[in-house]
């Protein structure tokens, strides 16, 4: 029981860790990226779409990715080009996302009988580590996008501080004006950051509906883009924090599929387990006393004359 808990916790986090180290390099370079959960909700649909019509996961993914890339282009032009204000573009990008996403959705399958159904990403077996008593099982018996996160966690930190372009992110939210002083493009580096955020966005949410359930429906995100954003504050917009909040969020989700698998609701109500998680964001939200957040962090930059 323990070991299934361990490997759903770590499934579950998976696009939480995506998303999550996606708002870390983005908000490090000033770009608060509200849209998130639209971006979680494009890519899910993207996904699921791409796979169904033509039967490959892997173009439902690259589908994926190109509807959280035009969820975040938009977001961007508007917030970094249009000088408007982040956490309302990406509020409305969000209605905006699951609105195209319901309206497409009847426009392309109707309003079907039955859910429609994909075939999830399959489990692998890595040879030899995952015979491993307990760590085999939990880490190396996992889909394909689990394993893709492993190597972001190292090469997200390796880009963010061992690396001039890393350096380049971290002051442009710190001190654009210096960034702008030593001829680098402030507007660039921050939509590059954004951009990056739509790519990996997109691929969380394509978790959802291509390597988890199988399906979409509207309400298949549920929130989960903003317990990502939710991690980057908690983990002081660093890599290493973010996987550490990543993982206590997965395992209180995997605990709550559980408990509600297991008949936990003859004793406690399900809406409290499906509860758990967003219950843990605002107790440690509120619990968080020192943040290391971004000198300009959510300000529009302008070059001055």
């Amino acid at each position: 029981m323990i070991i299934s808990l361990l490997k759903r916790a770590l499934m579950m986090s998976t696009p939480l860790l995506f998303g999550s180290i996606a708002e870390v390099i983005a908000e490090r370079s000033g770009m608060m990226v509200t849209a998130i959960e639209g971006i979680f909700l494009m890519g899910a649909w993207g996904g699921f779409v791409g796979t169904y019509l033509t039967g490959s996961a892997f173009i439902g993914i690259l589908a994926a990715i190109l509807s959280g890339l035009v969820a975040a282009a938009v977001y961007g032009v508007v917030c970094i080009y249009l000088k408007q204000h982040q956490v309302v573009t990406g509020t409305a990008i969000n209605v905006l996302a699951a609105g195209i996403c319901t309206y497409l959705q009847r426009v392309l399958f109707g309003v079907p009988t039955a859910p429609l159904k994909i075939s999830p990403l399959p489990e692998i077996a890595i040879p030899l580590l995952s015979q491993i008593p307990v760590i085999g099982p939990v880490f190396f018996r996992q889909n394909l996008l689990t394993y893709v996160v492993y190597l972001l966690i190292p090469a997200s930190y390796f880009l963010l501080f061992k690396t001039s372009f890393g350096l380049t992110i971290r002051s442009t939210g710190e001190n654009p004006e210096a960034v702008d002083v030593a001829g680098i493009n402030v507007n660039a580096v921050r939509f590059f950051t954004v951009l990056l955020a739509g790519v990996m966005g997109g691929i969380a949410g394509a978790f959802y509906s291509v390597g988890y359930l199988g399906m979409f429906t509207t309400n298949i995100i549920g929130g989960r883009g903003w317990i990502a954003f939710a991690i980057c504050f908690l983990g002081n917009w660093n890599p290493k924090g973010a996987v550490a909040g990543t993982v206590v969020f997965g395992l209180t989700e995997a605990i709550a599929i559980y408990m509600q698998s297991v008949g936990g609701g003859s004793y406690f109500p399900n809406e409290l387990f499906i509860a758990m998680p967003y219950l843990l964001t605002i107790v440690l939200t509120v619990s968080r006393r020192n943040f290391n957040v971004p000198a300009k962090l959510g300000v529009a930059y302008s070059k001055e004359n």
